[in-house]
């Protein structure tokens, strides 16, 4: 079951790529979903924001550590980093935690407020 995350945005398109951009976001599309038939990720989401000042969208993709890991290593996905980073602003990989993760690392939070000073 997948205990971590990995937040992939951008935000607005280089002026001039765009029709670069779309096809990189099919690709990258495909590869998650080509990914997620193989079992070498658990799952993602694609979420497309409203007009705003910053992030333009995102994809969530969902696995347990070693396979979020892996990713992370792997040619496929550094290249379509690479790629998508000379068409959009603002390209960020975030790992976090999901599931059993966020009680993993809520506990360690706990413990550790608990050793400072607590201030009214």
């Amino acid at each position: 079951m997948a205990d971590r995350v990995l937040f992939v945005s951008w935000g607005e398109n280089i002026a001039g790529r765009e029709a670069r951009g779309l096809e990189v976001f099919n690709e990258v599309i495909g590869m998650y979903g080509r990914m997620q038939e193989d079992g070498r990720i658990e799952s993602f989401d694609v979420v497309l924001l409203a007009p705003n000042a910053g992030i333009d969208g995102y994809m969530e993709v969902r696995g347990t550590t070693e396979q979020i890991a892996t990713l992370r290593d792997s040619d496929e996905f550094l290249k379509s980093l690479t790629e998508a980073g000379l068409v959009v602003h603002g390209l960020q990989a975030v790992e976090g935690f999901t599931g059993a993760g966020i009680a993993r690392v809520m506990g360690m939070y706990q413990e550790a407020v608990s050793a400072v000073p607590q201030e009214a």
